[in-house]
C-alpha cells in the first residue's frame, strides 16, 4: 500500500523577526513615513520601501507575500530587531507539524544549507534539486493586534494580528524539480503542491510544470493531490499553474487573504450570505473537486467532492490551532487538549450557512485565548492537520487518535 506524505516543492530559511512597535516606529519616523504613503503594492527597492509595506499591512490587518530587490533588504530590516531563525515553505512547516505527532514524510527542497540540516525533523526524508549549499532568508513579520506604531503625522493601529513575508530565493523563483521526485511519489498516499507562487519567470515556470506533471505520472490513482495557494509575486502566473495542474487536483486550499486577492473585493468573513457568495464565485473560478477555503473562524470545503474531506477539516483545524497556542512546541496531547475547546459561534453560522446552499461540509474555529499567539505557518500547519486525516495503513495509530479526539469534542458538544 502506498503510504508516504510526498510534500513540496520547496522549503525556506526564515527570519522570525520578534515584533517590536518601537523600532517600527523610529524607522517610520527616521524615514519621514506619512499615512498617506502607505501601500502593499509598492516594489520593495531598499529599507523604506520595505517599512512602508509592513506598515501598510498592519493598518489593514492583512497579510501576503512580497519581492524584495535583493536579500540585503532582509538582512538589514532583521538586524534591527530580534529574531529567530526558523524553517519554512508550505511543504516544510507542514512536515514539522506532522512530525510532531509522530507521521513522518518525505520533502522535496529546491535550497539547503547547514541551517537546513541542522534543524529539519529526522523524520523527515529529502529529496532535493539542489546542487550546492545557498541561503536566501525570508523575513517574516508577524504583528499583534491592537499593535500601534508611529509615523511622522500619526499612528497606524492593527485590527487583528497576521504575518507578512518578504524574500527574494533564487532557489524558490527557479524551482526545479528533483530528477528522483517521480520514484518517491510513486509510494505516496497524498502529495502537496505549493510554492509556484515565487517565480516570476513565466517560460521557466511551463518548464517546471512539465517537470512536475511527467513526476506526477507516477502517482498512484488513489494518491490524494493538494495545491495550496498562496501570494503570487505575478498574479497571473497563478491561472498558468492551475491550467496545468487542475485536472489531477482533489484539493484546492487556500486562506482568506488570497479568497479576497482572487475575488477582488473584501468578505466579511462573518456574514454567511457574503462568505457564500465569495464561495460560489471561487470555486466558478477554480472548478476543483474540493475548493478548500481556511479562515480563523471558519474552514469550508466546496464542490463535488468536498463531502468526504469533513474529518480532514477538522483535524486541519484542531492542528492550526494547537500551533496558535503552543507554536512548533505542539504535540498530540495538545491536539487531545484542543479539541476540547469551544467553537466559534459565529463561524458556525457560516458553516450552517454554506452546507445549506452550497455543496459544502465545514468547521467552525475552535475559540482560542492565548496572551502569545503564533500566527506564523497556521496555513501550513492546517495543511498538515488536514493530510494527517488521508487514510494510509502507516498512519491508522493517527488516523484512530484523530477520530478519538472528534468523538470526545462531539460529546462535549452535545
Amino acid at each position: 500500500m502506498a503510504d508516504d506524505l510526498v510534500l513540496g516543492l520547496g522549503g525556506t530559511v526564515d527570519y522570525e523577526i520578534r515584533w517590536d512597535a518601537a523600532v517600527l516606529s523610529a524607522l517610520a519616523e527616521g524615514y519621514g513615513i506619512r499615512s498617506d504613503e502607505l501601500t502593499t503594492t509598492t516594489p520593495i527597492i531598499d529599507e523604506r520601501a520595505l517599512v512602508v509595506t509592513v506598515l501598510a499591512f498592519l493598518a489593514t490587518g492583512g497579510g501576503g507575500e512580497r519581492f524584495v530587490l535583493s536579500s540585503d533588504i532582509v538582512e538589514r530590516f532583521a538586524a534591527h530587531f530580534e529574531v529567530e531563525t526558523t524553517l519554512g515553505g508550505t511543504g516544510v512547516r507542514a512536515g514539522i507539524a506532522l512530525d510532531r505527532i509522530g507521521v513522518p514524510t518525505v520533502q522535496h527542497l529546491v535550497s539547503i544549507d547547514d541551517t537546513v540540516r541542522r534543524l529539519l525533523p529526522r523524520s523527515m526524508r529529502v529529496v532535493s534539486s539542489a546542487t550546492r549549499d545557498t541561503l536566501d532568508p525570508h523575513l517574516i513579520v508577524q504583528y499583534p493586534a491592537g499593535a500601534i506604531v508611529r509615523l511622522l503625522d500619526g499612528e497606524v493601529s492593527a485590527p487583528s494580528s497576521n504575518r507578512i513575508i518578504f524574500a527574494n530565493d533564487a532557489p524558490n523563483r527557479e524551482m526545479a524539480i528533483a530528477p528522483a521526485l517521480g520514484d518517491a511519489l510513486a509510494d505516496a498516499a497524498a502529495f502537496l503542491v505549493s510554492g509556484f507562487n515565487t517565480m516570476q519567470d513565466a517560460d521557466l515556470l511551463a518548464h517546471r510544470l512539465d517537470d512536475l506533471v511527467a513526476a506526477m505520472e507516477r502517482l498512484p490513482a488513489e494518491a490524494l493531490v493538494y495545491y495550496e495557494d498562496a501570494g503570487f509575486h505575478r498574479r497571473e502566473l497563478s491561472a498558468v499553474v492551475r491550467a496545468r495542474l487542475l485536472a489531477r487536483i482533489d484539493v484546492y486550499g487556500m486562506n482568506e487573504d488570497e479568497l479576497q486577492e482572487y475575488l477582488g473585493r473584501a468578505v466579511d468573513l462573518l456574514d454567511p450570505d457574503d462568505v457564500v457568495a465569495a464561495l460560489a464565485e471561487a470555486h466558478e473560478l477554480i472548478p476543483a473537486p474540493a475548493l478548500v477555503v481556511h479562515t480563523k473562524y471558519w474552514a469550508l470545503a466546496v464542490g463535488p467532492r468536498a463531502a468526504i474531506h469533513r474529518a480532514a477539516l477538522d483535524s486541519a483545524v484542531r492542528t492550526a490551532a494547537a500551533r496558535y497556542r503552543w507554536g512548533d512546541a505542539c504535540t498530540a496531547a495538545h491536539l487531545d487538549d484542543t479539541a476540547r475547546l469551544a467553537r466559534h459561534a459565529g463561524g458556525a453560522a457560516v458553516v450552517a450557512a454554506a452546507a445549506r446552499r452550497l455543496p459544502a461540509v465545514g468547521v467552525a474555529a475552535h475559540v482560542v485565548d492565548t496572551p502569545h499567539p503564533t500566527t506564523i505557518g497556521l496555513g501550513d500547519t492546517f495543511v498538515g492537520g488536514f493530510l494527517a486525516a488521508v487514510p494510509s495503513a502507516a498512519r491508522r495509530a493517527t488516523a484512530v487518535a484523530l477520530e478519538r479526539a472528534l468523538d470526545a469534542a462531539a460529546t462535549i458538544a452535545r
